[in-house]
């Protein structure tokens, strides 16, 4: 399995790939940042639970909403110019944070600025996609999108040097890498061959319009769902799990942020085996019994955490963890055999719809907990999404009410 990863790696641009990636990744440590410092930032300015989820959301829900003006940007003016100025805003709100973030008012703001790098999403996959021939889109964006680890990086991180420095001082910290990626980037990653100019003419029409046209298509509108549960719940999770486990369990700052970057670890590795599989057996064919083993795996995580063992907790949400970054592979390589063309568009809407499943997920947990006293309640809720989710794929393969795309190896 290992060989033939690499002989598919080596089928297409691999350093274009790498830059992908790298993008991915150090965004992906700007676009969480705030959820692995939200524990001395909490404790700063007495937030309540509710306040606290809205602090780590509100990152993802930036990120949601700029994908969709990122998404048809890089199939406009190309992925890899677009993903230079992405990392310049990047540094900007990182700027602001480290200089002006002293209040929560602040914060929300900053929080909300910090969205830029969640839109980097929509510049690495494009990239991945057009890298590689159509029977090896699965692995490339898995791949590229591998660049999920970034939260591993700032959960373990992060902590430590705020055990040294101010968490705003951190975000100072935080300057240096995305400095480095865009110097890299800008040397190593190709020039976009495949912008919305070269396509056939209705390719341009459904580019330009590309809203409508989503909306319009039901297999868009239903990806758009199953992604908003899976990387939703991914981010989600990886933002609010310090809180979840030092409020739950009393953990430190530093112990919390390394289990939380194990999980944020053991899903992105799993993102690109999700990708590979698919690649192999259809994508579409792998969706039910995901969404279904995720919906037991969450309803048990909650029943675990209630009884305040944290070995078997953390082992739960592992599993949990390691599935949604499963499904996320999965569903990007049917996203990426049935909008080849149009990946920029695709990644964009699709995306965003995991950005805005992110910023419900530690909102409504912090609501319920606030109102209830319990974090299993968030748990149950999202096992029952998890399970809507699932029957709606049986009921989408079996009924053939939305059309089914190829293999990626037919396309």
């Amino acid at each position: 399995m290992i060989q033939q990863v690499l002989q598919g790696l080596r089928r297409g641009h691999w350093p274009t790939l790498a830059g992908a990636w790298l993008h991915f990744e150090v965004s992906f440590m700007v676009w969480l940042l705030i959820g692995a410092l939200s524990i001395p930032i909490s404790e700063e300015f007495g937030l309540t639970p509710t306040q606290k989820g809205v602090l780590v959301g509100l990152p993802l829900l930036g990120g949601a909403i700029l994908r969709l003006v990122v998404g048809p940007l890089a199939d406009q003016v190309g992925a890899k110019f677009l993903g230079l100025g992405i990392l310049g805003l990047e540094g900007l709100a990182l700027v602001f944070a480290w200089q002006g973030g002293h209040s929560i008012e602040a914060m929300y703001g900053i929080g909300f600025l910090l969205g830029f790098a969640g839109a980097s999403f929509a510049i690495a996959l494009p990239l991945a996609s057009r890298a590689y021939p159509p029977a090896f889109q699965g692995l490339a964006t898995g791949v590229a999108a591998v660049g999920n680890s970034g939260v591993f990086l700032t959960a373990l991180i992060a902590p430590r040097l705020a055990q040294y420095l101010t968490w705003n001082q951190v975000f100072g910290v935080m300057l240096i890498p995305v400095l480095v990626t865009f110097v890299v980037f800008a040397v190593i990653v190709q020039g976009d061959s495949t912008k919305s100019t070269s396509l056939p003419i209705h390719s341009q029409h459904r580019t330009r319009f590309l809203l409508m046209s989503g909306l319009k298509d039901p297999f868009m509108y239903w990806l758009c769902f199953l992604y908003a549960v899976t990387f939703g719940g991914f981010v989600g999770f990886c933002s609010y799990l310090p809180i979840f486990l030092h409020d739950q369990y009393h953990v430190g700052m530093v112990v919390a942020g390394t289990l939380t970057a194990i999980c944020g670890f053991v899903g992105s590795i799993a993102r690109p085996l999700g990708g590979f599989l698919a690649d192999r057996v259809g994508g579409c064919s792998l969706l039910q019994g995901v969404f279904l083993v995720l919906a037991f795996l969450c309803v048990l995580s909650g029943i675990v955490s209630s009884v305040g063992e944290i070995f078997w907790g953390m082992g739960a949400i592992l599993l949990m963890m390691g599935g949604l970054g499963f499904g996320n592979g999965v569903i990007f390589q049917v996203v990426s055999s049935r909008f080849s063309q149009l990946m920029g568009t695709a990644s964009g809407f699709i995306g965003a719809a995991g950005g805005v499943g992110g910023f419900l997920l530690p909102v409504w947990f912090g609501w319920l907990k606030e109102i209830s006293g319990l974090f299993s309640v968030g748990f149950f809720l999202f096992g029952i999404i998890l399970g809507m989710a699932g029957i709606s794929a049986m009921i989408v393969l079996r009924t053939g009410g939305v059309s089914m795309p190829k293999p990626a190896e037919e396309c």
